[in-house]
């Protein structure tokens, strides 16, 4: 009986290593576009600005709920945006709750007084949340093109004017930029925060883009056609990345995206790791979502190409990789005392070396995105090496909480849209605690994760029990993982 457990624990054990190992050798691929792409130069039709018939009317759209925070930095930023004010239309889509309402229509008033058309829009419920507050401003939209901000984002001013010309193409429907980070170096957790959304931003959206493949709307600092968002069947709330599944639901119908890497749109990260969590949480069971709504329509599309269709397939179960790290993790303490008491079976553990090798892959990868945009170089390389294993370590310490978001979201547990409080912090100057969309409990999860800090503390206790130490860093890494995790959780809500 215990042979055959040890079997079945390796078999898992193994299986959940090889599928990281091909989604790294996807992320490989991905690397070879982006460096091909860097060698093509790009054109596209845009619209001659210096004829104003050809500059359309744009509607931007501000979904925000309970934002009294960031509410006044949002709108005077926007109303700064440089367009023609008789080709631009704001709508504030407030479904707020609290007393952030007052300042936001006192601010609407102002710039309503100054000739800006500014409209602030309230509905009797929050039905769909954000998805349905954006269906709902689209009614009565007059734009023939529809710009989206969240509350954290900070456009620069010339923002309309470097995307809206890339729409000359009739078959465009989305142009998405790439996100900055207003507070990158605020913590460890930003800094993390922000390494891994540069390499969404870079190698993975260029990635896709350049060869054809689906890429997605990323929720904010994007626009769409108007027509397109119809086409596709307008937004959708049944799922928790309602931005993934438009974005799907219109490349199936063969529209076209256009991704400007060097338009950077600067926006504010999560700084306590409790608005953090909820984030990673809703878009790691989103994808899951999608991918159980998505896949089928994928594979049966006549519109795709089997490359794309394998991308598109991988894209959407991103965060189901999390579910396989913390399988192997989980797995990966038996496994030493597997490999002490049944020597036979030791040839399984060197399926151990295509993680190390996806570790490499990874770096190799990350290493181009980072460079790309903080700088290469001797010093930057040796920065980007505390930073990548920082980085690493901290994704394993998530993988429990986004593994459990990743079952959900597949087996269609539905849940609230939970939004990521917003806090207003660019320097370490800003404070966070008095915050009132802080959440005060410790949530069930945080202790599991400081159980399973205990359970990687004992896989280090049992490399040095059998003098096996070929899972050292790993567990060592894991233990650190969980321990930021756990330690950061508790501390967020005192």
């Amino acid at each position: 009986m215990v042979l055959l457990l040890s079997y079945i624990t390796l078999f898992f054990y193994c299986i959940s290593i090889l599928l990281i190992f091909f989604y790294g050798l996807a992320q490989l691929n991905l690397l070879s576009n982006y460096i091909k792409s860097k060698k093509e130069i790009r054109k596209l039709e845009k619209f001659d600005f210096s004829n104003p018939s050809e500059i359309p009317l744009v509607t931007i759209q501000l979904p925000i709920y309970n934002e009294k925070y960031v509410v006044e930095r949002l709108i005077d930023n926007i109303v700064l945006i440089n367009y023609p004010k008789d080709k631009l239309e704001i709508q504030i889509l407030d479904d707020s709750t609290d007393d952030s309402i007052l300042e936001t229509e006192l601010l609407v008033k102002k710039y309503a007084n100054q000739g800006i058309d500014i409209q602030h829009i309230r509905r009797e419920n929050r039905i769909g949340f954000k998805a349905g507050a954006l269906k709902e401003g689209l009614n009565s939209a007059k734009g023939e093109f529809i710009a989206i901000f969240d509350a954290d984002f900070v456009p620069n001013q010339d923002w309309l004017l470097k995307t809206i010309p890339n729409f000359k193409n009739p078959n465009v429907g989305v142009v998405q930029t790439r996100w900055g980070h207003l507070n990158r170096d605020y913590s460890i957790l930003t800094k993390i925060q922000a390494f891994a959304l540069d390499a969404h931003f870079t190698l993975e959206q260029v990635g896709r883009n350049s060869q054809n493949h689906c890429i997605n709307f990323n929720g904010t600092a994007g626009v769409w056609r108007k027509t397109c968002i119809i086409d596709a069947g307008n937004w959708e709330a049944d799922t928790l990345t309602e931005d993934l599944d438009l974005s799907y639901r219109a490349q199936l119908k063969n529209w076209k995206f256009v991704y400007l890497e060097d338009v950077e749109t600067p926006a504010e990260l999560p700084a306590v790791i409790s608005a953090a969590r909820s984030q990673q949480f809703r878009w790691n069971k989103g994808g899951a979502e999608n991918f159980r709504k998505m896949s089928s329509r994928i594979l049966d599309s006549d519109t795709f190409s089997p490359k794309t269709k394998f991308h598109a397939i991988l894209h959407l179960m991103n965060s189901s990789m999390f579910l396989c790290i913390f399988t192997m993790a989980v797995l990966s303490v038996p496994a030493i005392f597997i490999k002490e008491y049944y020597s036979h079976l030791a040839i399984f553990f060197n399926i151990m070396a295509f993680f190390v090798l996806t570790s490499l892959i990874f770096f190799i990868c990350y290493w181009n995105t980072y460079k790309n945009i903080r700088g290469g170089g001797f010093k930057n390389f040796i920065k980007y090496i505390g930073l990548f294993f920082t980085f690493y370590t901290i994704a394993m310490g998530f993988s429990f909480h986004n593994s459990i978001a990743v079952l959900e979201g597949l087996w269609g547990k539905k849940s609230e849209f939970i939004r990521t409080p917003k806090f207003n912090i660019e320097s370490l100057k800003d404070k966070w605690k008095d915050n009132i969309y802080m959440t005060k409990s410790i949530s069930k999860n945080t202790i599991i994760e400081g159980l399973l800090m205990v359970y990687f503390l004992f896989g280090l206790y049992s490399g040095f029990r059998f003098h096996d130490f070929g899972l050292f860093p790993f567990h060592l890494m894991l233990f650190f993982g969980y321990g930021f995790v756990f330690y950061k959780s508790i501390f967020s809500t005192r």
